[in-house]
């Protein structure tokens, strides 16, 4: 009877949580993106201006991600100037990648995987490589400069 009871409380416990839980994740209103690395939102970046690519048609789809890649620019510091030709041969040379799989081709004809080259591209040596060039503090949020900044500019009074 004991165990018994000791299980009905475990249950009522984990829902509790579970809920609570859920419920935390309801009061988030805004991105976390300036709590992410440099370099994490420069991926982000390139991945959303791949699906923007890849899903040009996808009027909202599109219009979604093209909207991510300008907001996580805000939240980015990096080389604008170097890499933004590097990034769209980056995007373009994976979007024009030809994948076959014969089995998804039974079902859905001229179906591209542009998702899939996306991803690949996200976890890509190149894209790695190219996000170190052109960020010279990769570690480094957007919230820690902010903070930084106005440190040290009450410092200098």
């Amino acid at each position: 009877m004991k165990i018994f009871r000791m299980q009905i409380i475990c249950a009522c416990l984990l829902i509790i949580l579970s809920f609570s839980c859920h419920a935390s994740n309801n009061n988030i209103t805004s991105p976390e993106a300036p709590k992410r690395t440099f370099i994490q939102n420069y991926k982000d970046m390139v991945l959303a201006h791949c699906i923007a690519n890849a899903y040009q048609e996808g009027e909202i789809a599109s219009m979604d991600a093209g909207s991510s890649v300008t907001a996580l620019r805000e939240w980015t510091y990096y080389d604008m100037n170097e890499s933004i030709i590097a990034e769209v041969q980056i995007v373009d040379s994976y979007l024009s990648r030809n994948y076959l799989n014969p089995s998804a081709e039974i079902k859905i004809k001229d179906i591209k995987f542009d998702f899939l080259k996306c991803l690949d591209l996200y976890h890509s040596k190149e894209l790695d490589t190219l996000a170190k060039r052109v960020i010279e503090h990769p570690q480094e949020t957007f919230r820690s400069t902010v903070r930084n900044y106005y440190r040290d500019l009450n410092r200098k009074k």
